[in-house]
Formats: structure tokens, C-alpha cells, sequence
């Protein structure tokens, strides 16, 4: 009989079609590493070094208003660029390059330079909803725009270039490599089975919560059963919808008051601030109805064993797969327990 808390097995992700390899026994090696705790240091209200803070110079040299709540602006060193021009290279069929038109943004989620998403109020944070839910349409709504990609990067261990608290938008002509993926699964699925994944997934997960972390009336944070980071959470919309912009008044209070608490709970879990990625998967902006997408969160976090050790993709990660020692289930564990 095989015991899938120990012994070694692969998981399924059916949003991406890949499998993880999961390997509970390996908790048990020994471990030399450190796994002390490390003190946070405390950061001041306003940083006047800092280029996001409200009526400092930002690192392109424009001067930032001094704003009260949100604040957007078009990033000063632009992954992307909407005057790019229309051109391809081909040879062969093996060397392939085109062009890439988009537009960069930063949201900057408040003007007080020391908090984050879990320090935060709700009012607050429902600002940051807002905001996301603004910036997806306007964009989303101009002709080279097919995709739109909040996300966060939180720690400097997660290349956060600086410590205010702040988000990025990256829109673009082409659909990035993920979205196609997902899109792929998603319409699979609804054209073979005549439902949405993730409403079938979530189903599912709720009727046996083991790897349920928290739920509100509007969304429910789990760790997905194919988990690939050690204490990765899919946030997910309880109401199937396409887009951020959907969510009614009700469900952007639901939405704030989740990701205050997920993030709030990342941090007591190893007593430090918890670096991590987050982001929205949501429909392309292309101007079809996208019906088979289903709104849902990711947040991939680094940490393994404490504050100071974290997970890398080396080795067969890098060569062959992914793998994790922690099972999904034991970390929804912990996070409960945090």
C-alpha cells in the first residue's frame, strides 16, 4: 500500500499540464543549515531616500506628487514600451525574434513607506483593489494590449528593487508564456466537460479542506495539491468570473481582507517579514469573452526552513522537473497553525 505522506510520488497540475515530483520522506534527512530567526528593522513612516515615497525624486529624476492614498505611475525603466515598432527576425526556423510593444506601471499602495499588505487597514487595501481593478480595464481596453499582469514582489530576496510598498503592471501585445498555458487547460477543460477548472477544483479542495488555509465569503486560499514551492497558496474567486474587474463592492472588501491575512500569516509563520511573489491570472484583453478563465491569485514564496533558508531550483529541478519534500498538506497545516 503506498503512503502518500511519505513516500515519493508525482502530482498533476492541471492548470499547466506539468507534473511535480513530491518526495515527503526527505523531511527526515539531516539538516546543518541555519534556521535561526532574523529581526526585522523597523522602517520610518517616510524614507526621504526613497523614490516611491510621497514628494521625493524618483531614480528617472520626475518628482512624485505627494499623494494620499494610491498612486500610479508609467515605470521610469520600462520592461516594455508602447512606441515599439512592428519588425521579426527569422532563420531557419530556429533563430526567431519580434517585437514586443506594452506599457509598464507601478502602484504604489500608500504613502506610509513602513507598512505592507498585512499592515495595512482594509479601507486601505480596498483602495489597492480598486486601483488593480482600474488599471486592468483602462489598459485592457487599448488595441495592442492582450494581456494584463499585476504582481508583486515582495523582499529583497525576490529582487524587490525597494522595500515601499508598491506592485507592478506589466501590459502586453502577446499573451506571456504561463497565460498560455492556463488559457490552454482552461479551455480544455470547459470544451470536454462543460465546466470551469477552477470552480470544479475548488469544489473539490472545500469538501476535503486539509489543504484549506482560510476562506471568506468571496475567496478561499489553499495550498494547491501540486504545489511546487514549499508554502505556496492558489487564491481563488468562490464566484466564477474572468477578471478582477468583475468583482463586485461585497467581493473587493473579500479580496482585501484575504490577502491582508494570507500575508499577515506568512509573516508570524517563521517570525520575520516573508518575501514572496504574487500575482493575477485573469482573461487576455483581446476582446473575446474568455468564458473558460476563472480569476485566481498566486503567491510563490521562497522560504523553506526558517527566515534565513529558502528553496532554489537547482540541480534535477533545473534539468528534469520540479520537487518538493513538504506536501501540500503539511504546509496548509502550518499556515493554519500560524
Amino acid at each position: 500500500m503506498i503512503d502518500w505522506k511519505q513516500d515519493p510520488h508525482r502530482r498533476f497540475n492541471p492548470l499547466t499540464r506539468e507534473w511535480v515530483l513530491v518526495s515527503p520522506h526527505r523531511t527526515q534527512r539531516p539538516w546543518q543549515g541555519q534556521v535561526e530567526e532574523t529581526a526585522a528593522e523597523k522602517a520610518p513612516e517616510y524614507d526621504p531616500q526613497c523614490y516611491l515615497c510621497p514628494g521625493n525624486a524618483r531614480a528617472g529624476g520626475v518628482e512624485n506628487p505627494k499623494y494620499t492614498s494610491t498612486f500610479v505611475f508609467d515605470n521610469d525603466f520600462a520592461a516594455l514600451k508602447p512606441d515599439t515598432g512592428a519588425d521579426r527576425f527569422e532563420r531557419g526556423g530556429l533563430l526567431l525574434a519580434e517585437t514586443e510593444p506594452g506599457i509598464c506601471r507601478v502602484v504604489c499602495f500608500t504613502p506610509r513607506h513602513d507598512l505592507t499588505m498585512a499592515g495595512m487597514e482594509i479601507a486601505g487595501l480596498c483602495l489597492v483593489v480598486d486601483t488593480w481593478a482600474d488599471q486592468f480595464s483602462e489598459l485592457g481596453e487599448r488595441p495592442m494590449i492582450n494581456y494584463v499582469q499585476i504582481f508583486e514582489n515582495r523582499g529583497a530576496m525576490m529582487g524587490a528593487s525597494n522595500p515601499h510598498p508598491h506592485c507592478q503592471i506589466w501590459s502586453s501585445r502577446s499573451l506571456p508564456n504561463e497565460i498560455v498555458k492556463e488559457q490552454n487547460a482552461q479551455r480544455n477543460w470547459r470544451e470536454s466537460r462543460r465546466s470551469c477548472l477552477l470552480c470544479d477544483y475548488l469544489r473539490l479542495e472545500r469538501a476535503s479542506p486539509e489543504r484549506v488555509v482560510e476562506e471568506n465569503e468571496s475567496f478561499l486560499a489553499l495550498v494547491p495539491f501540486w504545489a511546487v514551492w514549499p508554502f505556496e497558496i492558489l487564491l481563488l474567486a468562490k464566484r466564477h468570473m474572468t477578471g478582477i474587474d468583475k468583482l463586485n463592492r461585497a467581493e473587493r472588501k473579500g479580496l482585501a481582507e484575504i490577502l491582508k491575512s494570507v500575508t499577515a500569516r506568512y509573516d508570524r509563520l517563521f517570525r520575520a517579514p516573508f518575501p514572496y511573489s504574487f500575482g493575477f491570472h485573469q482573461r487576455p484583453t483581446d476582446g473575446m469573452p474568455h468564458d473558460e478563465w476563472h480569476l485566481h491569485g498566486h503567491f510563490y514564496p521562497p522560504l523553506l526552513r526558517s527566515a534565513t533558508v529558502r528553496k532554489f531550483l537547482v540541480g534535477y529541478e533545473m534539468l528534469a522537473g520540479p520537487q518538493r519534500d513538504i506536501t501540500a498538506e503539511t504546509a496548509a497545516e502550518r499556515l493554519r497553525e500560524a
